[in-house]
């Protein structure tokens, strides 16, 4: 009785989540929009438009996606696979043999399984444990990396917050496409409020002058530097954003990889925050070597381009 009560709870505080993103979303495009009627109505028209667009494609789609997935709990690997169960195994066997993630081998194997229940949730316990688990640290690093350059690069913490939320959806929808199942709906909501409050502090990272946090030979360094200060504090707001998204992609894997004995929410936050700490240089590290490639890559021209000129 206490554990359903706990779900509906969590279930209550993620819709709460959901409901307040959308209203700052709301509000912020209302805010644009009553200053761009001022040069001309239609301007207004077509800024609501487009942002209606990109809420869609960049936020309701992806989260509708997450929630039409089949929910597929490894904590109950243990118990005796029941028919419905092991509909969802076929379910989510399919789903996997339709993405380009797992190798031809690997999709005739699952073919073979489909014909019993336990060979089945051994072939998919498998998978998840060598092939998928890769990729999805894969995708967890690259939106990581996503959110560092971007704001570090943003100087409005308002561009911040929507960067950090935009990233970590696609993310966590990312991960859940990839694995073929999503988290239980009391998980589900656990990530969302996560994936809320990560964007918030990306926004608060804005009004920190993290150069006080340094000694005060450093800051007398620094101000004889122009601009050292915004570039310092710009590159410490896009690796903290980059850590919290690491974090946000670490939990959901945990959440769906996790068997039933590391389910308690104490072992999954000390196995994210280790497991954190230990991919902040690899972060850092990919961050700043794939910096320069971003920016060459804007000016460079693509070769249809170079043969058209030619």
């Amino acid at each position: 009785m206490k554990s359903k009560t706990t779900k509906r709870l969590w279930i209550a505080v993620g819709i709460g989540a959901l409901v307040l993103m959308l209203l700052i979303i709301v509000a912020s495009v209302i805010n644009l929009g009553e200053r761009l009627a001022i040069i001309h109505p239609y301007v207004a028209y077509g800024f609501y438009g487009l942002s209606f667009i990109l809420t869609w494609f960049l936020i309701i789609n992806p989260i509708r996606i997450i929630l039409f997935s089949p929910a597929f709990n490894i904590e109950t690997v243990l118990d005796k696979p029941s028919k419905k169960r092991y509909l969802t195994y076929k379910k989510v066997a399919r789903n996997l043999m339709k993405n380009d993630d797992i190798s031809q081998r690997e999709n005739e194997e699952l073919k073979k399984a489909m014909k019993d229940p336990v060979d089945l949730l051994n072939a998919l316990q498998h998978l998840y444990n060598t092939t998928l688990k890769k990729k999805v640290n894969k995708v967890i690093l690259r939106h990581a990396k996503t959110v560092m350059i971007s704001t570090a690069i943003s100087q409005n913490g308002r561009l911040d917050f929507f960067a950090t939320l935009t990233v970590n959806i696609r993310m966590v929808k990312e991960i859940v496409v990839t694995c073929g199942f999503r988290p239980s709906f009391k998980n589900l909501s656990k990530l969302l409020v996560r994936v809320m409050s990560t964007a918030l502090i990306a926004e608060g990272l804005e009004n920190i002058d993290f150069t006080e946090l340094l000694p005060s030979s450093a800051q007398t360094f620094l101000r004889g530097i122009p601009f050292a200060r915004v570039v310092t504090d710009s590159i410490a707001q896009g690796i903290g954003n980059g850590i919290l998204t690491m974090r946000v992609g670490i939990v959901t894997r945990k959440y769906l990889f996790a068997d039933s004995k590391e389910l308690s929410t104490e072992a999954i936050r000390r196995g994210a925050f280790v497991e954190t700490i230990k991919t902040i240089p690899s972060l850092i590290k990919d961050s700043f070597q794939s910096f320069p490639d971003k920016i060459k890559n804007m000016f460079r021209k693509k070769p249809e381009e170079s043969e058209s000129a030619a």
